[in-house]
Formats: C-alpha cells, sequence, structure tokens
C-alpha cells in the first residue's frame, strides 16, 4: 500500500469510525490467525459495502444486508489492527485482530562472523527471527534450539526462548581449524549456516639461523597458533636486524608453513621476529646465542 492510500484510508477510517462508533449491525470475530477464512454478520435489509482496512492491507466487498459474509483461506494475512465498515442501508464498524500464525514457515538466521579464529570464547553468534507462512513475525515465545557441529569435536547446543520473536546465542570456536556447521531449529523448521575456524595468531615463534655464502640465512620453526594449528602460508612474518645502532627489516610471507630471510652476517648482531603483534625469539650472530 503506497503512503498515500495508507492516509486516505486512515481519513476514512476516522471519520466512519466516529459516525459508527455506536452501531452494532456487524459481528466480527474479537481475533483470527493470519491466512485463515472467517465471516462477518450483517444485520438489515438492502444492498451494503463491507471495507476491511488495516496495516498494508484493505478488502472490499459488495454485500447481501442481514446474511453472513465468507472470506477465504489466505484473503486476510497481514498481522495486525483491523477496523471491518459496513456502510449501506446499515452501518456499522467492528474492530478485528489478525495474528500471527502459531506455526513458523521461515526463519531469518543471522550468524557472524563467517570467519572467525579457534580458541576464541562466545566468538560465534547466532541471531533468529521467526516468520509465519505470511511472512508475518511471530511474537509468541517458541523455543529455537541452535547446534554447532564442529570437526573432532563434541557438537555444543543452546536451547533459547524467543522474546518477540527474536532468539539470539554465542558459542566458542573449536580448538581445530575447519569448517563448522551452525543451525537454528524451530518446531521443526531449520536454517544453516557454514562458520570457517582459522588459525588463531602464532605462538611459540621461534627462529635460527646459519650461515650461506657470506649471509645469514634465518628460518622459522613451523609457525603454529596455541592450539597447534598451521598458520596459513601468505601471513607475514617480520625479521629485524640491530647492528651498532642501525636496524633493518624484512617482511616475509609464510610458504609451506615456515618463513626464512637472507641477511648481512654481522658478527654481534642481534636478530629477531614477530608476526603481527606476537613477538618471538631473539638471537646474536657471531656474539652466542
Amino acid at each position: 500500500m503506497k503512503p498515500g492510500q495508507r492516509w486516505l484510508i486512515g481519513g476514512l477510517v476516522a471519520t466512519l469510525a466516529t459516525a459508527f462508533a455506536q452501531s452494532a449491525n456487524i459481528t466480527v470475530p474479537r481475533s483470527i490467525e493470519a491466512g485463515s477464512a472467517f465471516s462477518i454478520q450483517t444485520t438489515g435489509s438492502g444492498q451494503g459495502k463491507l471495507y476491511i482496512v488495516g496495516p498494508d492491507q484493505a478488502l472490499a466487498r459488495d454485500v447481501q444486508l442481514g446474511e453472513s459474509v465468507p472470506f477465504a483461506v489466505g484473503d486476510l494475512y497481514n498481522a495486525g489492527h483491523y477496523f471491518v465498515i459496513l456502510t449501506g442501508a446499515s452501518t456499522g464498524i467492528a474492530e478485528i485482530d489478525v495474528l500471527p500464525a502459531a506455526k513458523p514457515e521461515t526463519l531469518s538466521f543471522l550468524a557472524r562472523p563467517s570467519r572467525v579464529p579457534v580458541g576464541l570464547h562466545s566468538g560465534i553468534s547466532g541471531a533468529v527471527y521467526v516468520f509465519d507462512s505470511y511472512n508475518n513475525l511471530i511474537v509468541k515465545p517458541m523455543p529455537v534450539s541452535f547446534d554447532l557441529s564442529e570437526l573432532a569435536e563434541a557438537p555444543q547446543s543452546r536451547t533459547v526462548t524467543t522474546r518477540n520473536g527474536m532468539a539470539w546465542t554465542e558459542m566458542d570456536s573449536a580448538q581445530k581449524q575447519g569448517a563448522a556447521k551452525f543451525s537454528a531449529t524451530a518446531q521443526g523448521v531449520s536454517r544453516e549456516r557454514v562458520i570457517t575456524e582459522v588459525p588463531g595468531d602464532p605462538c611459540g615463534l621461534t627462529i635460527s639461523a646459519h650461515p650461506d655464502a657470506g649471509k645469514l640465512n634465518v628460518q622459522t620453526a613451523p609457525v603454529r597458533d596455541c592450539s597447534g594449528n598451521p598458520i596459513p602460508d601468505g601471513t607475514i612474518v617480520t625479521f629485524t636486524e640491530t647492528f651498532k645502532g642501525s636496524q633493518s627489516t624484512v617482511d616475509v610471507p609464510i610458504k609451506k608453513g615456515i618463513a626464512s630471510v637472507s641477511m648481512p652476517a654481522y658478527s654481534g648482531a642481534k636478530i629477531s621476529v614477530a608476526s603481527g603483534v606476537v613477538a618471538g625469539n631473539e638471537i646474536r650472530w657471531g656474539g652466542g646465542q
């Protein structure tokens, strides 16, 4: 419904509500489930017009006064508060609430982040919105089961009751890298997302050095995180050489699990290593290690 239509209908409802507030020429159910069949009873004789006006939906029927007016399954499906207005030889106005269906049809499942470091407490979050078959948010509380299945580890499970149509939880990421399946289920309706669990920061970063054709070949041990997962190739490792007050640095990507670089072989030089904010050991060449 366009904004202009909403304004016109709102004005119609206000005018007719004032005019017909005391009339009892129509009988309507107090509430119905979205999309369900129902009927409205009119009184009087002759021809009339029946309007049902509410949020983003308006219906109109030509009616024979004194008869019941049927509405089929799917006629009134947007949840909300509606006015029922009868015009003609008999007039009247009533109100009806359209409630979301009790059974969910779809879940909107948001899982964040899509990539997360391993070993992170409450590092994965999931939020679910529950909708009926007409895309009405089901605000009645219902349990939602969250399950996170990871390689070589016991699944994590949480059951959370929705509040105003939404449920939310947090899960820990695994200790081993890999793909995790994160699912949410409400009354048999499920949605699934895949979370990629990647290695954390390097841990226990160490280097060694040996002479090579007048230079120093400096090399890391296999670079892993604190859970033993290999750090991905391409991760940058920074080598720093300090000698007689001067300093030089070289950034090198990890290849096949290690990083290596050729540096000047100054006797007494100090060589250190770091990756991001993680520092490794330091060695002194020609002056003892």
